[in-house]
């Protein structure tokens, strides 16, 4: 995992203290631990003044919802992380809510290399620049790309419907989320 501005931490406690009216805890910086069980290891060491410390997870930053609750980290967190770090910051956060709202990993049941497998199927990249609407715009590319209308007379392709016609593509064939394109 990469050490970044955008580096996932979590704030750890334990429930004893928060009952007892304390946030007493430590920031962890996931990146500075390649697994779990390390993680792990240094956050019941930091809690060690409890006999069974309940470890909770107060705050964090930078982790996806579905890694992460109130006193569990999802087993595939330092893989995910691992994956993520190798692509560009677009590529991440289209990962991100491939995973959560497209797939619903991991409460999918899938595991990560499958999804990442049909991300990399259903992926057809991020439409936020020239036009207002993401799904225009990508249709305007998707005509261009299959060359639907070459060889059609000139005058067809300037009354050619490029919105109707992204409204049928994204009915049944792709979804836009925050102007990234995926096939369904």
């Amino acid at each position: 995992m990469k050490n970044s501005k955008n580096t996932p931490k979590i704030y750890v406690g334990t429930y004893r203290m928060y009952n007892s009216g304390s946030l007493f805890g430590k920031w962890f910086d996931l990146s500075d631990y390649s697994d779990a069980q390390e993680f792990y290891k240094d956050c019941y060491e930091y809690h060690r003044n409890e006999s069974d410390p309940e470890l909770m997870f107060q705050d964090w930053e930078y982790i996806p919802s579905f890694l992460i609750s109130e006193s569990t980290l999802h087993q595939d967190t330092f893989k995910y992380f691992e994956a993520v770090s190798e692509m560009d910051d677009d590529r991440a956060e289209a990962f991100e809510i491939y995973c959560s709202d497209i797939v619903s990993w991991p409460a999918s049941g899938n595991d990560l290399e499958e999804t990442l497998e049909g991300f990399e199927e259903a992926y057809q990249g991020y439409y936020g620049g020239a036009f207002k609407d993401p799904k225009t715009e990508f249709t305007y590319q998707y005509v261009e790309d299959t060359g639907m209308l070459s060889g059609a007379p000139e005058i067809l392709e300037r009354y050619f419907d490029y919105e109707a016609f992204g409204r049928d593509l994204f009915l049944e064939t792709y979804t836009e989320i925050n102007g990234f394109i995926f096939l369904d």
